[in-house]
């Protein structure tokens, strides 16, 4: 073996040196005792009159380990005994990793003399004990249990809690995927080992080792075997049957209670040299009561703590192995790796040893923190979720309410579930939620927020269980902790919808559906007059459908509580509340052009109404389509320029405009329909009149009766197809008036022709009336009632002339001849009046 030797001086005490013989084993926390390899003894008069040479020897190579060291030159006074290292040399005299600490042998703090403890931390970080080889050797063949842990070809942190920061269980790993190949080898042996009836300890880790690379893999393989070979003993438990403990029981019963886990895990550790030590201490696991005392309780759990590069781990295999269902007495296999090397600070929420050392923490909690504290399950861990408030898992409501809100790092999805106190906190609920019940309660999830105000109905206890999953997963929502709730005084308050959509406010799926943003927040919207509007912002153009739902209002109702007007960039609701109270508000959203494509929850709302509230017949009316108001629909279709921009319009004049451009000239029609309950005297066709000059298009209306009306326009998007839905348009009437009624109007009135009087179609009785039209290509124009009256053509190129309405016997007929034919077409006709008669 080649070595290179290098040596400094240092000067000793006298009283420091003095005590120093052949036997003393000098160490402090985190020292690190070597065996010397051939030292010859050093005079005692030498050490106490001059100072100390001391060795530092640093090997190279890589397969030191094998070769026998070289005895150091005769007739040099070397100590024979322990010499102390002081590692103050330069970064290029470190030992290298696989030859020096072949031969390293840490001892605990527990097994250390108290009076060898007093050296300093700054010493014991710094100094290394060298011994006799020949020693290793003896000590090697001692029993096992009795020999302290020996770290081969690791490097060993000297005093972990004073040198630095504690290693995290990431500082060992990065992901539970670099065990990949440990984890199917156990898995595959294990399954063998079972089919051939092995139930030998030694056998079995021989086996399921086999292949690993390092004390990690090694402690890896006991671990998973166990959780995949050995079943929590409910039946032990509960006191069906006899509670299983040793090892030998365990592996061939393939069931244990806790003891079984921890016992057989530290006789594994004890066959592949790993220092594993068994912690008693509280859990909150099953049996466990919600809210109890567990002061001077006997502790109900074990669990264990192993020794890796110097440092304590701890680890539950009995809690990775599943879970227990109390309701069916069954145990429910589920590999959980979150309790392989958990780190302390989150172990202690769910796990609380007798001795606090074994909480590893800086600075333990105590029992009373620890009753108090939230539980939490290891999927609020591996989700990154972070607990705001409340600090403690027992709440007290001010003015009926409680709060709860979580923090998170990842796009999340949340609900709740609150139902009456029950002792146990694992009382065999499922664990697991497809959707969430939110009548007692109101959750929001904001960015990387999340918020819950709970509301619940009446005096009493509560348990609140919060669950959550990754947002783009597709399983159901997990149990991720825990709270009890006490109501001393209810809030008295409406009941609140039921939101089967987990949440309120934009889900947080709403950015990747298109929708960027939201003139409402997540907070409860106060409604004023009965009337709210909500607008979303959207990214790219969708199609959109609104659902409204209070706990008194039918459905069919609820339909004409809305509007919606759907733009390329703006979404547009318009809801009416016809009672008061609570209502929920959600909306639907897909692509506009992915017709093949279901509808997805993007935004719920919760509105409440308090004070004026919506009168029947001011509800919107029926059958109203889903895009109302100019918007992406009728762009698409070359429509343009409306008059109109909003989906509302109301008129105090009983009569409105709306006009608009049809750039490719499609063939339109129009709609007015209103209550069916309600009839007018003339069909409400004759309330419309639409005028075509040039592209630009005007739809002129006249409405009978105060009230609400759909106005629908129709195109033919392809010659000879069908007529397709635009949009419709609202109108309200504020209007006592009755308004007339327009001409009726027959094909041969086109494009290009204009009525400007009479535009009434009820014309009273005896009297005169002045016509004012212009129609292209006209050669001759003439009204014929009882008379015929031809009207005459102005410089203005406008039919025009006084005609007689006469008794009111018979319509007037505005008719129409074009080029050399001398046949008239009608074009509109006009009612008159009748007389009245006298008695």
């Amino acid at each position: 073996m080649s070595a290179t030797v290098a040596s400094q001086k240092f000067s000793f005490p006298f009283s420091c040196a003095a005590r120093l013989s052949q036997q003393d084993e000098v160490t402090q926390a985190g020292c690190i005792q070597v065996k010397a390899l051939a030292l010859h003894d050093l005079q005692e008069k030498t050490i106490l009159s001059s100072p100390v040479a001391v060795i530092g020897a640093l090997v190279h190579g890589e397969n030191q380990g094998k070769e026998s060291p070289k005895p150091l030159p005769k007739g040099e006074n070397f100590a024979a005994a322990q010499v102390l290292i002081r590692a103050e040399s330069s970064q290029s005299a470190v030992l290298s990793r696989q030859s020096v600490f072949e031969k390293l042998l840490v001892e605990s703090e527990d097994q250390r003399p108290a009076a060898k403890r007093q050296l300093s931390s700054e010493s014991a970080a710094r100094t290394i004990t060298v011994v006799k080889k020949s020693a290793v050797r003896q000590e090697a063949e001692e029993p096992r249990h009795l020999k302290p842990k020996s770290f081969m070809g690791q490097r060993v942190s000297l005093c972990a809690g004073a040198a630095g920061k504690r290693r995290r269980r990431k500082d060992l790993f990065t992901s539970s995927e670099v065990f990949h190949r440990v984890d199917s080898h156990v898995i595959r042996t294990g399954a063998e080992l079972k089919e051939k009836r092995v139930h030998d300890v030694k056998v079995i880790v021989q086996s399921i080792t086999q292949g690993a690379r390092s004390e990690l893999e090694r402690l890896r393989a006991i671990w998973v075997w166990l959780c995949h070979n050995i079943e929590y003993d409910v039946g032990g438990y509960l006191g069906h049957s006899e509670k299983l403990s040793s090892p030998e029981e365990v592996i061939a019963a393939g069931r244990g209670v806790c003891c079984g886990y921890s016992s057989l895990c530290t006789e594994m550790c004890r066959e592949v040299g790993i220092e594993c030590q068994e912690v008693p201490g509280h859990s909150k696991g099953i049996g466990y009561r919600q809210g109890q005392s567990l002061q001077n309780v006997k502790s109900d759990h074990l669990w264990n703590a192993v020794l890796l590069g110097g440092q304590w781990f701890l680890l539950d295999a009995c809690w990775g192995a599943g879970r227990v269902d109390m309701e069916h007495e069954s145990f429910v296999k589920r590999f959980d790796d979150f309790y392989f090397l958990t780190d302390p600070e989150e172990f202690i929420d769910s796990h609380f040893p007798d001795e606090d050392k074994w909480q590893l923490l800086d600075v333990p909690i105590s029992l009373e923190e620890f009753e108090r504290r939230v539980f939490k399950t290891s999927a609020f861990f591996t989700m990154g979720l972070r607990l705001i408030q409340p600090h403690h898992c027992y709440i007290i409501t001010d003015d009926g309410e409680a709060n709860v809100s979580f923090g998170f790092s990842r796009p999340t999805t949340f609900t709740h579930e609150i139902t009456q106190h029950q002792d146990l906190l694992h009382c065999g609920a499922s664990e697991q939620r497809e959707s969430g019940n939110s009548s007692y309660g109101l959750l929001t999830v904001s960015h990387r927020n999340m918020k819950l105000q709970l509301l619940p109905p009446a005096t009493g206890v509560y348990d609140v269980k919060i669950f959550a999953r990754p947002e783009a997963a597709t399983t159901p929502l997990i149990w991720v902790c825990s709270f009890t709730v006490e109501c001393p005084i209810p809030r008295a308050m409406e009941e609140i919808p039921e939101n089967p959509f987990l949440s309120w406010g934009l889900q947080p799926v709403a950015g990747s559906l298109g929708v960027g943003g939201s003139s409402q927040g997540s907070e409860v919207a106060e409604v004023e007059e009965g009337v709210f509007e909500l607008a979303l912002k959207t990214s790219r153009p969708l199609m959109m459908l609104c659902e409204l739902v209070h706990p008194q209002l039918e459905a069919a109702v609820a339909k004409r509580c809305l509007v919606t007007q759907i733009q390329p960039n703006v979404l547009t609701c318009h809801v009416l509340c016809p009672l008061r109270g609570f209502y929920r508000l959600s909306v639907f959203v897909r692509d506009h052009e992915k017709t093949e494509v279901k509808f997805q929850n993007a935004a719920n709302f919760l509105l409440h109404c308090n004070g004026k509230v919506v009168s029947p017949d001011e509800l919107f009316p029926p059958n109203l389509g889903s895009a109302c108001g100019p918007g992406t629909r009728t762009t698409e279709a070359g429509l343009s320029k409306f008059s109109h921009t909003t989906a509302l319009v109301s008129t105090q004049q009983g009569k409105c405009n709306i006009t608009f451009h049809n750039q490719r000239d499609l063939e339109l029609h129009t709609v007015l329909s209103r209550d069916e309950n309600k009839m007018a005297a003339l069909p409400l066709s004759r309330y419309l009149f639409c005028t075509y000059t040039d592209s630009k298009v005007t739809v002129s209306v006249s409405l009978p009766d105060p009230g609400v009306y759909r106005l629908g326009l129709y195109a033919k998007l392809a010659p000879g197809g069908d007529f397709n839905p635009m949009c419709d348009f609202v109108l309200r009437n504020s209007c006592d008036q009755p308004g007339p009624p327009f001409p009726c109007v027959y094909a041969a009135w086109r494009k290009g022709c204009v009525l400007f009087e009479p535009r009434a179609g009820l014309l009273e009785p005896l009297s005169w009336v002045r016509f004012r039209v212009r129609i292209p290509g006209a050669q001759r124009v003439s009204v014929v009632g009882e008379t015929r009256t031809d009207l005459k053509l102005n410089k203005s190129r406008v039919w025009e002339g006084d005609v007689s309405t006469g008794n009111g016997l018979q319509q007037l007929k505005l008719a129409a001849a074009s080029g050399e034919s001398s046949d008239m077409d009608v074009l509109m006709t006009f009612d008159v009046k009748q007389l009245e008669r006298e008695v």
